[in-house]
């Protein structure tokens, strides 16, 4: 489903009509926090958000699982699997699931260590915990069944925290104080200042921040430069992914957006095609987006012309975040 368009300007009539709602998820979410979860055998680290939406978690989560594996450690991610309709827990195969099976992020993360995808993080991480030595959670921030070790929250600096009120006034999970003192460190993701409040309230707890970008994979880039694109996207912020290819000099002729972890039509994909047919363009979309496709019978032929331009987060200082992380493989229950 496509958020409302409201959630990310200044708060307005909408946001006050909803705000009493607001109020009392709120409270709900509140309480959430307090509650004791499960121990894993294993150290957990929760790469999560303040917001529905896109952060970009699961490059961040990536990136950290490249950090564990230079360090001989045997990270394994565990995630809910959004999107696709087993419960778990199950591991991953991309040779054989597709994102209507086990969501699209998982696939991705596949591709990196092992993954499992269970709607119950207790039952997914007594999984993980028999083949790893670090449990990598991408979101799962917000839900206490699970404890935490150590906790990122990944923030957009393009987006924040949008009007900054809770569902369904606003993108907030949660009250942005209660889920910062329950937070270890934040990461700022991009250039741009819209993380500024929360980046503010952040330093007055005492929380670290972290910076880092997202960079469109090089070898990639060359091989567009000869081409005009029609870019498509079906995330939480298809501006953030056309902005990203304007910023690194793609000539992108036009532009279609579409949900987060959208599932194309045939009819959609048809049009995708036909468009860049008539005007001569490339289709070019996310990572997320192609693997979605490739698992749509509809949709195989725009599978089969588009490519993906991939992505990864990059930390500003990587040793500071190294430092953050590694220790927990020092720890033991």
């Amino acid at each position: 489903m496509r958020e409302p368009a409201f959630w990310w300007r200044t708060p307005g009539i909408a946001a006050a009509l909803l705000a009493p709602v607001a109020a009392g998820y709120g409270a709900i979410a509140a309480r959430a926090f307090k509650r004791k979860g499960r121990r894993a055998r294993v150290p957990v680290l929760c790469v999560g958000n303040l917001t529905v939406g896109g952060s970009g978690k699961t490059p961040t989560a990536i990136a950290i699982a490249g950090l564990f594996l230079a360090a001989g450690a045997r990270p394994v991610f565990l995630t809910r699997g959004y999107g696709g309709r087993l419960a778990g827990p199950i591991h991953v195969d991309p040779r054989f699931h597709r994102a209507a099976d086990v969501g699209d992020e998982p696939l991705l993360l596949a591709r990196v260590a092992t993954t499992i995808v269970a709607r119950d993080r207790v039952a997914g991480a007594a999984l993980a915990e028999l083949v790893g030595n670090v449990i990598i959670m991408d979101d799962g921030f917000q839900n206490p069944s699970l404890t935490k070790d150590l906790t990122l929250l990944v923030v957009d600096c393009r987006r924040g925290i949008g009007n900054g009120h809770m569902i369904p006034a606003g993108p907030l999970r949660a009250p942005l104080a209660v889920q910062l003192d329950h937070a270890d460190a934040v990461l700022a993701v991009g250039e741009t200042n819209g993380a500024g409040n929360v980046i503010a309230r952040a330093n007055e707890r005492g929380v670290p921040i972290f910076r880092g970008r997202l960079e469109p994979d090089s070898t990639a880039l060359v091989a567009l430069e000869d081409h005009k694109v029609l870019a498509f996207a079906g995330i939480a912020d298809p501006g953030k992914f056309f902005a990203t290819l304007a910023s690194a000099g793609v000539a992108t002729a036009a532009t279609a957006s579409f949900p987060d972890h959208h599932r194309y039509t045939a009819e959609e994909a048809k049009d995708l095609l036909v468009r860049a047919e008539r005007d001569a363009l490339h289709l070019l979309t996310t990572e997320k987006d192609l693997v979605r496709l490739q698992g749509e019978d509809g949709a195989a032929g725009l599978a089969a012309r588009a490519t993906a331009l991939p992505v990864t987060l990059v930390f500003e200082k990587e040793d500071a975040v190294r430092g953050l992380v590694l220790p927990l493989l020092e720890r033991r229950d």
